[in-house]
């Protein structure tokens, strides 16, 4: 057995059933998980009640393999009857499933070991449906409370426990649990016929880790207010400060490209860089699964693969794909503990928790040595080429000048090409924490801004 959450004897036994039903219909092999999960979230909208939700919820995957040929199915059922059924359904597609030369379960070479620490990902916490209503109220009136506030999207504050459970016909078993507390608030400003949305949202594994609620309500208000009376700009080059709260969107193109299942079909604009600079020397995205109470955390991955830290940019430069088994056996190397669970499907590709290495200034630093362009502060609709990395997206945010935020702006576009804009980036030393990914305001000089 392995992870600190017991592998419950119910737990065990359902999969256990699972497989050896999975044996019985003529599966060569195969593997079962099992997720749960319960929720509360309650949400209010200028002072009045707008919900009051409880999710619960089990379900049950199996993936099964005759050869090379694989199919995967799920189930809410958990009885005898339920699970044998999921099996012989989920063999019967297989049966008929073309051919995979890359399928199967993993090597059991790879498989993660029984680590010795507790990585703090579940808190005893459960906070009453009162409790949660009373936090999205004084969130939601501390960001109404903002002077030029008018009207509300709404505040919200919720809990969820999650767990899964994993098993393979080979012999590994895996469970971990987590918990989430969120709480926030989504404002609207108003002025001479002008409106505007932002909102302030936080998500802690702890319940005491989150901040208080007039905090992230002001914050939400104080945000969305100064978005007020926004103005389009020219259109011309000039620089770009992409704020840390949003700056994680420059990456995700990034994680998508290494992703072997891209490079492995040949739709990655970094097929061919892995070993190459693509970064500023300096720059640093390190990777760790084991850090305590992080929301990206994990003792194995979805193929119950061994984890571990490691850098994927180091000195600016590309140091490895991220692997699942399938994806490693197309490009003829080894897994690497990037399987993500595919709970009724095969396996994904994804990373734990994420880091970029900061720079010595704060914003206000990064502002002044700019000297004038565009601080952005929201994007939306974005497009980007995978094949050669072109990109553009719509933004809003403040123009600067002289190392002072000078007016808010918005329904504009930057644009470039992501090899480009990455060789240019500088990093702030203003490090957002509030999710999976660490990361500070990023700088891209000179970059093509869409305007009037």
């Amino acid at each position: 057995m392995f992870g600190r959450m017991a592998f419950d004897a119910d737990s065990q036994a359902a999969l256990s059933a699972l497989i050896d039903y999975a044996r019985r219909a003529g599966a060569d092999a195969s593997e079962a998980s099992l997720a749960a999960r319960d929720a509360v979230s309650a949400e209010v909208r200028m002072g009045e009640l707008e919900g009051m939700e409880r999710e619960e919820g089990r379900s049950v995957a199996l993936r099964a393999f005759i050869g090379k040929q694989q199919a995967s199915a799920s189930s809410t059922d958990l009885s005898a009857k339920g699970l044998q059924a999921l099996a012989e359904r989920t063999v019967a597609m297989a049966r008929a499933a073309p051919e995979d030369p890359y399928c199967g379960l993993l090597e059991a070479r790879y498989r993660a070991a029984p680590l010795h620490h507790d990585l703090e990902q579940t808190d005893a916490a459960r906070p009453s449906p009162a409790e949660l209503l009373e936090l999205a109220h004084a969130c939601e009136a501390a960001s109404l409370a903002v002077p030029g506030i008018t009207n509300s999207g709404g505040g919200g504050a919720s809990y969820e426990v999650s767990s899964f459970a994993y098993a393979t016909s080979d012999g590994f078993q895996g469970a971990e649990q987590a918990t989430s507390y969120s709480l926030g608030a989504q404002p609207v400003a108003g002025k001479d016929g002008d409106m505007e949305r932002d909102y302030e949202w936080r998500t802690k594994r702890f319940f005491a880790d989150l901040a208080p609620a007039d905090e992230i309500g002001r914050i939400a208000g104080e945000r969305t207010a100064r978005r007020l009376g926004a103005r389009k700009v020219d259109s011309q080059k000039a620089a770009v400060i992409f704020e840390n709260r949003l700056a994680g969107r420059m990456l995700s193109p990034f994680l998508g490209a290494i992703s072997g299942a891209s490079v492995a079909r040949g739709v990655s604009f970094l097929k061919d860089k892995l070993g190459q600079r693509v970064f500023p020397e300096n720059f640093q995205l390190r990777e760790d699964p084991f850090v305590v109470r992080g929301m990206g955390s994990r003792q194995f991955d979805g193929e119950g693969g061994a984890v571990s830290a490691s850098n994927l940019i180091e000195d600016g430069v590309v140091t490895t794909w991220m692997l699942n088994a399938s994806a490693a056996r197309q490009l003829g190397l080894e897994p690497n503990g990037h399987a993500t669970s595919g709970h009724g499907g095969p396996p994904g590709i994804g990373a734990a928790n994420l880091f970029v290495k900061p720079g010595t200034g704060d914003l206000a630093a990064l502002i002044t040595d700019a000297g004038k362009g565009l601080f952005i502060t929201d994007m939306f609709s974005p497009s980007l080429n995978m094949n050669n990395g072109d990109w553009s997206v719509g933004v809003a945010g403040f123009w600067f000048e002289h190392g002072e935020l000078a007016h808010p702006v918005s329904e504009v576009t930057v644009a470039g090409n992501l090899l480009d804009i990455y060789a240019r980036l500088i990093c702030g030393g203003d490090l957002d924490d509030r999710g999976a990914l660490k990361i500070p305001s990023l700088l891209v000089d000179d970059l093509a801004i869409g305007g009037v």
